[in-house]
């Protein structure tokens, strides 16, 4: 059953066609990798799913309802969120307080409560704290709780944008180039990680250059090239497709690929 459906998806700024008629489903309970050249059209059609920027023609539908329409704030009280290609944490926060601004859309209370810090509130708070803290026990952060985001290591800030996702416990989460400037051990922990996050019950989208990872990990692989779809499949199917060695692969890469797998 599909989680995410996307139908003909397009996107046009001044003329030029960004994403291109692009249909994509996307299985609940998979990891299901969006990949292409720069320039395909991945982050742009991440940015459609999310609602930053509304689409020419096309639909968008999460679990069977249409939310096209729906602002970005909306689509995330629906149950889906995202990471960045370029990391986006706060700095004067620490690293508990950035997971906690994951949260935000979700609590209800109000500007009264919060300044008679009212038993609801204190419990909502609580509860928030708790959730913050299992996020980070998820992405091997909870050691690091207290300290300043701005500390971490590169890819330490990488697993603390994904706790600041998974905090809310979302249904979908898209994780754009989650994998970029990591190094090989960092590469396999992330992928035992977003495994154990797929294992969990959320479903995951992902962008992601690195092609050993992507291989490795997902159950299903969309290729984009000139905001097109031109291949869709099992990723043993997807590196062999003679369109897909073409325009992103190469032959090196995929013959390389084949023999990892």
């Amino acid at each position: 059953m599909s989680l995410l459906e996307v139908s003909s998806l397009t996107v046009r700024f001044a003329g030029l066609v960004a994403v291109d008629a692009v249909d994509l489903a996307v299985e609940a309970g998979s990891i299901h990798a969006l990949i292409g050249p720069n320039g395909a059209g991945k982050t742009t059609t991440f940015n459609l799913i999310t609602g930053l920027i509304p689409p020419t023609s096309g639909s968008i539908r999460l679990d069977g309802v249409d939310i096209t329409a729906l602002p970005a704030f909306r689509r995330a009280g629906c149950g889906m969120a995202r990471s960045f290609q370029n990391i986006r944490i706060f700095a004067g926060l620490t690293v508990l307080e950035n997971v906690l601004t994951g949260l935000h859309a979700g609590l209800g209370s109000n500007l009264l409560d919060v300044v008679l810090r009212l038993p609801g509130f204190r419990r909502q708070e609580r509860d928030a704290v708790a959730r913050a803290r299992a996020a980070l026990e998820i992405v091997g952060l909870a050691g690091r709780a207290d300290d300043a985001a701005t500390a971490l290591a590169y890819g330490d800030q990488r697993r603390l944008e994904i706790a600041r996702a998974i905090v809310a416990r979302p249904r979908l989460l898209l994780l754009d180039e989650p994998a970029a400037g990591m190094n090989p051990a960092e590469t396999e922990a992330l992928a035992a990680l977003v495994r154990r996050i797929r294992d969990a019950g959320t479903t995951v989208l992902l962008v992601e250059h690195d092609m050993g990872f992507v291989m490795g990990i997902a159950d299903r692989v969309t290729v984009l090239n000139f905001g097109r779809r031109i291949a869709d499949g099992a990723p043993a199917a997807v590196r062999r497709d003679p369109a897909v060695i073409t325009a992103y692969l190469g032959a090196k890469v995929a013959a390389r690929l084949e023999a990892a797998g």
